[in-house]
């Protein structure tokens, strides 16, 4: 398996690919987001709505063999994107792997200034979700 880094390069690579072209980059992003496993409807309840975001962002974690597999799913295709790129680095880590992991791949390929302000602050609330999980799940194993 590819470590955080190698998948955060992995990614960076792929958005130099599209240089500076906003749309094609924003359609790439949603084009991503087709990628998501489907998502168990049982699992689209309020408990799992991201708070913080201004699309409605549904994420749930287990853990299997010591490891947290997130699954998500947006309203919008943009935020569906979005959040599956950071399942794409953070799904099937270690919960210490996932709360001390440094999403440079964010700032790299210039998301900001891609997506605004508003998504940006939803953007945040989705890592501190994943990495909270994370923590939880990190507590238990500790216990």
């Amino acid at each position: 398996m590819s470590t955080i880094q190698e998948v955060q390069d992995e990614i960076i690579s792929e958005f130099e690919i599209l240089g500076d072209d906003k749309e094609s980059t924003i359609y790439y992003i949603m084009e991503l987001g087709d990628g998501l496993p489907e998502f168990p409807e049982a699992e689209r309840v309020d408990e799992n709505i991201i708070k913080g975001c201004q699309s409605k962002v549904w994420l749930t974690a287990h853990e299997v063999d010591g490891r947290v597999i997130f699954e998500a799913d947006s309203n919008t295709d943009i935020t569906k994107g979005l959040i599956s790129l950071l399942v794409r680095v953070l799904s099937g880590r270690k919960p210490m792997e996932i709360s001390s992991a440094d999403l440079y791949f964010i700032d790299k390929i210039g998301m900001g200034n891609i997506i605004g302000s508003q998504r940006s602050n939803g953007l945040a609330s989705m890592i501190k979700q994943m990495k909270f999980y994370a923590l939880a799940f990190q507590a238990k194993q500790n216990a």
